[in-house]
């Protein structure tokens, strides 16, 4: 039986009174996302949470909760749904705290249930961005990525792995939200600059308060 990990009791009231925008940010590995990320909170003033760098430093932070995690990777299995989402409450509290204008949960949701959970708990994203690129130019990006991150899941193998990986978990949520009218496909292989602008176009639409 795989470890647990204790769940904490949240107070959501203050996020739920704010009521700031929330985007899901969906898209490969060497999508994009991340330059895209940094320019919309340059632009917006957005906070920009990765449920991935949320784990990996309740890892590092050595507290109880963070050697379950632990745990549970080490044995092989997924960590609870669940437990994503606290941390995530968490981060979004502390930044609610220090007066933040909306979110951009990058990399999220994983799973249809993952999206479910959370708009059902805190509350409906405004938008999910889909930054769409085909998996030959994915694979290209990151094999150059490769030759200067030094970055260990950056060969050939690990890669279509990854986005094999991808492809299968991310398409039901693409189209879930698509069906709901609440996705932007963006396609991520102009340049830079060009994505950016068809990223404004769809935010702008919906950030008229912020």
């Amino acid at each position: 039986m795989a470890p647990t990990v204790e769940r904490k009791n949240i107070d959501l009231a203050p996020l739920k009174a704010a009521n700031v925008p929330i985007f899901f940010i969906v898209g490969g590995p060497g999508s994009g996302k991340g330059t895209q990320c940094d320019k919309i909170v340059a632009k917006y003033g957005l906070t920009h949470l990765s449920s991935g760098d949320l784990l990996r430093d309740e890892v590092k932070s050595g507290s109880p909760r963070g050697s379950q995690l632990t745990a549970i990777m080490e044995s092989g299995a997924l960590v609870p749904l669940e437990v994503v989402l606290d941390l995530v409450k968490e981060a979004m509290l502390k930044a609610i705290e220090k007066g933040s204008k909306g979110f951009l949960i990058d990399g999220y949701p994983r799973e249809v249930a993952q999206g479910q959970q959370f708009e059902s708990e805190i509350q409906e994203a405004k938008l999910v961005l889909f930054f769409d690129v085909a998996e030959d130019t994915l694979v290209k990006r990151l094999l150059h990525r490769a030759q200067t991150s030094g970055r260990a899941d950056d060969n050939i193998d690990t890669i279509k792995k990854r986005l094999h990986t991808f492809v299968t978990s991310t398409a039901p949520v693409v189209d879930y939200y698509e069906s709901k009218g609440k996705l932007v496909r963006i396609n991520a292989e102009g340049s830079v600059d060009d994505i950016f602008g068809v990223v404004v176009a769809n935010l702008d639409k919906v950030t008229s308060k912020i």
